[in-house]
This record gives C-alpha cells, sequence and structure tokens, in this order.
C-alpha cells in the first residue's frame, strides 16, 4: 500500500487526509505537514497520523499530495523536488496552478495530476476533475482517482477544460447555498419560522440532488414531472424566466470560468 505524503493539512489537506483514513490507510503510512502549529496537532489527535517537515514527509512517499496555496507551490517543490522518490505520483490541489508549470518544479519525468475537487469534500461528498501531465502513465491516472474516491465522485478532464470545470463544481457549491438562502428568506416572509423553511429548503434540494443523480433522468424530464399545467410550479417557474434567472445563472458561470483563466494566467 502507498506511503502518502500529505503537504498542507488545511481545509482541503485535512479533507483528503480523513477520507483516506476512514477508506481504511493506515494513519502509520500517511505523514502530514503544515505551517500552523494548531493545524498539526488536530491531525496528530484526529487522525494519528505523523506530522513532520516537508522534506521527511516526501522522503520514500510513493504519493504526494500537494494542499497549499497557489502562492507557495513554486517554493515548496523546488525544496522537495530533489528528495522526491522517482516513481513518485505528484497529486496538485492547488487552484488555477497549471500542469506545465508544476512539471517544471520537478523533476524531469515526474508524475503529475492536477485536480480541480470542491467544498463537500470535506464531508466525503465532494466531486473533483483530474488531469493528467505529461509523463503520467494511466496506472498513475488510475492511482490518483481511486484515492480522491474517498471524498467523493471523480472525472477526468483535458487540462484546458479545468477553468470549466471550476465554474460548475467548483463554485457550484456556493451558487446552491445561494439558492438555498434565497428559498430560506422567501418561506420567511411567507410567515414559516426560520428553522422550519431553513429544513424545507435544505432537504429539497438534498432530495432533489439525489433524483438527479441516482434515477438516471434528465434534470428538463424530472422538472417537467412536478409542473403540472396550471399549477403552483409553472406559476414559480413563469416567474423565474420573467427574471432570465436561467440567463443569469449560465452568465454566473461563465463569469466564474473567466476568472478562473484570469487567475490561472
Amino acid at each position: 500500500m502507498s506511503t502518502i505524503a500529505i503537504l498542507g493539512v488545511g481545509a482541503m489537506g485535512s479533507a483528503v487526509l480523513g477520507a483516506l483514513v476512514a477508506d481504511g490507510i493506515p494513519p502509520g503510512q500517511i505523514k502530514a505537514t503544515t505551517l500552523d502549529p494548531d493545524a498539526g496537532q488536530a491531525a496528530r489527535r484526529r487522525y494519528g497520523v505523523e506530522v513532520v517537515d516537508n522534506l521527511d514527509a516526501v522522503r520514500d512517499a510513493e504519493v504526494v499530495v500537494l494542499a497549499v496555496k497557489p502562492a507557495d507551490v513554486a517554493a515548496l517543490l523546488t525544496q522537495v523536488g530533489p528528495g522526491l522518490a522517482d516513481a513518485v505520483l505528484v497529486i496538485s490541489l492547488c487552484a488555477g496552478v497549471s500542469l506545465a508549470r508544476l512539471e517544471g518544479w520537478l523533476p524531469p519525468g515526474t508524475s503529475v495530476v492536477r485536480v480541480m475537487p470542491n467544498v463537500p469534500a470535506l464531508i466525503g461528498a465532494g466531486m473533483s476533475a483530474v488531469s493528467p501531465g505529461r509523463a503520467c502513465p494511466p496506472e498513475q491516472l488510475e492511482r490518483a482517482v481511486r484515492l480522491l474516491s474517498s471524498c467523493g465522485e471523480v472525472v477526468v478532464v483535458a487540462e484546458h477544460q479545468q477553468d470549466a470545470v471550476t465554474a460548475v463544481s467548483g463554485s457550484g457549491p456556493a451558487y446552491v447555498f445561494y439558492l438555498v438562502e434565497a428559498m430560506v428568506e422567501a418561506g420567511v416572509q411567507l410567515g414559516l419560522p426560520r428553522p422550519v423553511a431553513t429544513r424545507l429548503a435544505v432537504q429539497t434540494v438534498h432530495g432533489a440532488a439525489l433524483m438527479m443523480r441516482d434515477g438516471g433522468s434528465h434534470p428538463s424530464l424530472l422538472r417537467e414531472q412536478v409542473t403540472s399545467p396550471g399549477g403552483t410550479t409553472v406559476a414559480a417557474l413563469a416567474a423565474l424566466d420573467e427574471r432570465a434567472v436561467r440567463a443569469a445563472v449560465m452568465a454566473a458561470v461563465r463569469a466564474a470560468a473567466d476568472r478562473s483563466a484570469q487567475l490561472g494566467g
């Protein structure tokens, strides 16, 4: 079984760490690093892993997970690059950092996978999109997908699609939170107690998501199933269309993609 180094145990690094341990990887086979003493202490206490310095963590590691701020990646890889094992797999969770830049900071021929995760990975329900580097063979990509599956669903995409992925699933949870917030406020305005309105909205979104994921039907067909002629739902949808909500959502996703491209550049 792989020896894994997780460089950075902030929110996303800790999510991966917790998912791997929950998935059955022994804590003794994982080493973590952090510049935050409190985060290091929390990782030791909660997961039982060893928290060490970067060079110690990557020594003999078969998989190295980068979970640091994008601005810190260059210095980190310059530091640890010479100490990496020949057959190491480097998995980058660093938003906006291209495969070309990652490979440029690493020894030639290093297997690199770029990942765009999202916040629900914190509860094991994430969506990750992975893109393999030029030197990453299929078996290393498969290993990355297998490890990341501990955090939720995984898809493989070409790197040029990562900005679109960022816009749809990376930023996507915020769109859902925004929608639920609006539903709750509307419920309160209509006289519902806030806890009741919140429970109604959250469970409705949860149930609808499960239907889309597990039912096999297109969202349009599911929407039609609950839209009776002359009923309440068709009145609500007409109000949304009058306000161009569909166009606004599409514009929001495109704006996120454009901003992702700017940050990556």
